[in-house]
């Protein structure tokens, strides 16, 4: 057998084996990280963490042992090597270790072992989006390409893999910045350099043009304070003819609510008009703002006004705005002003004339400002705003001049320009101007009317808290040189850092084309594309574009060639955009199967293809659920020609982002292994798919459950097993002989994996099995004694022996279950005669929630010494998922949260009750951060 054929028949660790547990700690602990991160250099939607990116790469090219077995013939042989190699990839996903050169060095040789004598493919992200899997391709060595129909994409992964390598070691170029720090200058620290120094210029140049609009304040008997921002409400004129005031539309009045500097505002009516307080007292703040999800309440008259009236008048004559406070940083600390009539004059300035402007798109519940008459992109900003920020675009251009200068004079040669592929001082100083573009794009997210302010945390709101453009009524507007957050200075500084840390030893290729048109021969393709209609990303990215494409048109010409981000071709299904729900359906479906099939068509036979997927399951049928992302995305990898050799959840997205925040948002993301399916491959028909379904589910299942995937987390982790076995086939026929549709298996998966999931009650003690039942019929309710007495008997147990248990109470006829927050804090298992597999889950998820990991562990350390029979403590946790699952069909949110949060700590759980201490974060404090994406 020649060497080509062998080597296409090795199997690489993706398809057998993955360190989920390490892979999803460290992605989500990345999610905290923020100084120097790749995240941070500009907003992107849904990035995917670098460590998850980076071990999916590592697995993607390496050979799995099994796939050498003259060298680990055994299989002990393998598994050590395995363990070798997933001890590889737990060195690589932490953050802390992804500039190591040695451990570097190290994965790029295992990739080179596993690659042949031609060496290791270049890797391809046909949908790049922010850039993780390119950059992180790039750090393990590797050619890179990436492309992306969005500019605004393009322009952020060309500053991630393809400027800084292009000058790496290079000393800062800004007049006697290098003589100032003596330094190494290693990677891209001149770089970052030279971004700080000339960004700060652009800061002083800008303030001397306009600083006078951002005037300071007197306090304190005469101290000078710069403001930090301006709190706004929007205003509509009262429908009451007999006050007709300006009403403010509020949604709170409080600008602190932190413990001891209670702050609010507190609005007066006299003479028809409204003029606004400032106090410390709560009693004097009114509790509730003027408008909400019904309508808006007049402070003078009490008048209500539905939205549909505002909708109206904001439409027809426009909303006009008020000044309602003053934000400053006094010598003593934060301080909140009234409103004075020198502040507010400060902000009446007249529109800049070379604006950048364009129109917004109206797509409800998605950009819901169009609603409010504001169509164009200017309308998003205060004429103080951008005045501001057509200054900073403009002085971009004259910031890359300097550069150019500054170059040529300490000796670099003027070369080519960046887009050319120049090294030289023209393609310097277009590299240091995209940097500092980025920086003023970063601003316009924090100087734009519809930034809210964040009384618990005192500090602005970007606009992009959300993947939407939603209206924002009271809004606040940053001092762009103030000190605070949401100023230009941090923004630079944001953008240099990420700079510094980038890896440099090998330049990566960005074009700006469509998935669905450009050549796919000869690359290993990992990509993340879109979720079906999940973000809207060319109509929210505009926002940024256009003062990406002001400051840069001339250097990224083939990025920003269009006035706008191109929206036809994009692959988002948007019903608004392509005649409605079925339309939408039909352009991603038929777009996502043209991409597949040029993917198949130039598919490198040695190494599978990775695709990531995340999306909530929503849509009900009579037979089961399924998602209309995964059916779609599915359907056209399927008809592409694909099968389906490996599925990983991977933990990547984080839990308390504001989409997910009261809503079932997955936590995973599913990585898919794909390789081209063989012609040869056999048909099936329904029957034999859901016998092999029924022999193939129990156990992929159960490598779920040990690989800690969280029960919210389960149904759409076992699609990927399931697609496995449909994929396998070139048809799975139905009984008219017709093709089985996508959507079809995966209502078939769910309906196995809920058989599958009870049929794992065989492995509980009795009283475990009849709790379940009635768990089932009545939750933490209480039932009928008679009921409850029959079905205990059935299941060879007894109710007053339960209750002696301690697990359920017995009363006046009726017999109630404990919830975990009823149960005994002094619980003592090993003082317990009746232990149960049910007493053993409630009892440590009650201390999960109460105490936390350590002491859950400590509760099963002593569950390991209690009288009896020993718990099986993988029984505890299959009950966890039975539980969850229960609780969610039911719609028991509550309850159902308790047992996801024990079934996803279960493994730490285990690692405490053995030595006593919690090894993991559970959760970050993300409102705590200066700097929120």
């Amino acid at each position: 057998m020649d060497y080509a054929r062998m080597h296409a028949e090795k199997r690489k660790l993706i398809e057998v084996s993955m360190p989920l547990e390490v892979i999803n700690r460290e992605s989500a602990r990345e999610k905290s990280i923020r100084h120097g991160h790749p995240s941070t250099l500009h907003l992107w939607w849904s990035r995917k963490p670098l460590a998850t990116a980076r071990a999916v790469l590592f697995a993607q090219l390496v050979d799995d042992p099994s796939s050498r077995p003259d060298e680990f013939p055994t299989e002990e042989a393998q598994s050590i090597e395995r363990a070798r190699l997933h001890g590889i990839i737990e060195q690589l996903v932490v953050w802390e270790n992804s500039n190591d050169p040695a451990l570097l060095r190290e994965a790029h040789e295992e990739i080179m072992k596993s690659s042949g004598p031609s060496g290791p493919p270049a890797i391809l992200d046909p949908f790049a989006g922010g850039g993780s899997i390119p950059l992180e391709a790039q750090r393990l060595g590797l050619e890179t390409h990436a492309s992306d129909l969005n500019p605004v994409a393009g322009l952020i992964n060309r500053a991630l893999i393809e400027i800084a390598p292009r000058f790496a070691d290079s000393r800062p170029i800004f007049p006697g910045l290098s003589e100032k720090q003596l330094i190494a200058w290693a990677g891209a620290e001149g770089l970052a350099a030279d971004v700080r120094a000339y960004g700060e210029w652009i800061r002083d140049a800008a303030r001397d043009i306009n600083g006078q609009m951002y005037p300071a304040v007197t306090v304190n008997g005469g101290q000078t304070a710069t403001v930090i921002a301006w709190k706004w409400a929007r205003t509509v004129t009262c429908p009451n003819p007999a006050c007709g005031i300006a009403m403010p539309l509020v949604s709170s009045w409080w600008l602190s609510k932190r413990p001891g500097r209670q702050t609010g505002i507190v609005p007066t009516v006299s003479n028809n008009k409204v003029s606004y307080a400032v106090s410390t007292d709560p009693a004097m703040v009114p509790s509730t703002g003027t408008v909400g999800r019904s309508g808006a309440i007049c402070v003078g008259c009490n008048s209500a006004v539905s939205l549909a009236d505002i909708r109206q008048a904001s439409r027809t004559i426009g909303l006009r705005s008020q000044l309602i406070a003053v934000i400053v940083e006094a010598p003593g600390g934060r301080s909140y002003l009234a409103p004075t009539a020198e502040q507010e004059t400060a902000a009446h300035v007249a529109k800049p004339d070379d604006f950048p402007d364009g129109d917004l798109f109206d797509w409800p519940g998605r950009i819901n400002v169009y609603r409010y008459g504001m169509t164009k992109f200017s309308d998003l900003f205060t004429n103080r705003q951008l005045v501001a920020l057509t200054t900073f675009s403009q002085l971009v251009g004259r910031a890359r001049d300097k550069v150019f200068l500054d170059a040529l004079a300490a000796g670099m040669p003027e070369g080519n320009r960046l887009e050319a592929g120049g090294t030289g001082a023209a393609a310097y100083a277009d590299g240091v101007a995209t940097y500092l573009a980025l920086a003023v794009s970063r601003t316009s997210d924090y100087l734009s009317n519809l930034c809210g302010w964040h009384n618990g945390r005192e500090t602005i709101r970007n606009v992009f808290g959300l993947q939407a453009i939603p209206m924002v009524w009271d809004y606040a507007e940053v001092n762009p040189y103030s000190g605070s957050t949401g100023n230009f200075r941090g923004q630079l500084e944001w953008v240099a850092k990420v700079i510094g840390r980038l890896p440099t030893s090998r330049a990566g290729i960005v074009t700006a084309v469509s998935a669905d048109d450009r050549p796919y021969l000869n690359f290993v393709v990992s990509t993340d594309p879109p979720y079906y209609d999940n973000i809207c990303y060319s109509d929210l990215s505009d926002f940024f574009y256009v003062w990406q494409r002001a400051s840069l048109k001339n250097i990224h010409s083939e990025l920003f060639r269009t006035v706008q981000v191109p929206k036809a071709d994009e692959l988002v299904a948007n019903p608004y955009r392509q005649g409605g729900k079925e339309g939408a359906a039909e352009f991603f479906e038929s777009g996502f199967e043209r991409v597949f099939q040029r993917m198949r068509q130039g598919a490198n036979p040695y190494f599978p293809i990775t695709v990531y997927y995340a999306f909530k399951q929503s849509e009900s049928s009579t037979n089961g659920e399924s998602s209309t992302g995964w059916a779609t995305i599915l359907e056209g990898i399927v008809r592409a020609g694909w099968s389906i050799t490996a599925t990983w959840p991977l933990r990547t997205e984080l839990m308390n982002r504001q989409t997910g925040q009261g809503a079932n948002a997955l936590a995973s993301s599913i990585v898919l292994a794909c390789r081209p399916r063989s012609q040869s491959a056999p048909t099936i028909d329904r029957g034999g798919f859901l016998s092999v379904l029924h022999s193939e589910l129990p156990s992929k299942l159960r490598e779920l459950q040990q690989a800690a995937v969280a029960p919210v987390d389960l149904a759409q982790s076992t699609i990927g097993p399931g697609m496995a076995v449909f994929t396998r086939y070139s048809k799975v026929t139905e009984a008219d002989g017709s093709a089985m549709r996508v959507r079809t298996a995966l209502e078939l998966i769910n309906q196995v994996l809920a058989e599958v999931l009870n049929e794992f009650e065989g492995d509980f003690d009795s009283d475990t099995r009849w709790a379940l039942k009635w768990f089932d019929q009545n939750g933490f309710d209480a039932g009928l004694f008679g009921d409850a007495e029959n079905q205990a008997t059935a299941l060879n147990t007894s109710i007053p022996g339960m209750e002696r248990g301690g697990i359920l109470t017995s009363r006046a006829g009726k017999v109630q279950l404990f919830a975990p927050t009823k149960l005994p804090d002094d619980y003592d298992p090993r003082r317990d005669q009746r232990l149960s597999v049910w007493e053993a889950a409630l009892h440590t998820a009650r201390v999960l929630e109460a105490k936390g990991i350590e002491d859950a562990g400590q509760l099963i350390a002593s569950l390991k010494q209690a009288p009896g029979p020993r718990i099986d403590l993988d029984a505890v946790k299959e009950l966890a998922y039975l539980l969850y699952s229960i609780a969610e069909r039911k719609n028991w949110s509550t309850i159902g949260q308790t047992f996801n949060n024990l079934a996803t700590a279960w493994p730490d759980i285990l690692r405490a009750s053995e030595s006593g201490v919690s090894t993991i974060q559970t959760g970050f404090d993300f409102e705590s951060l200066d700097d929120e994406f």
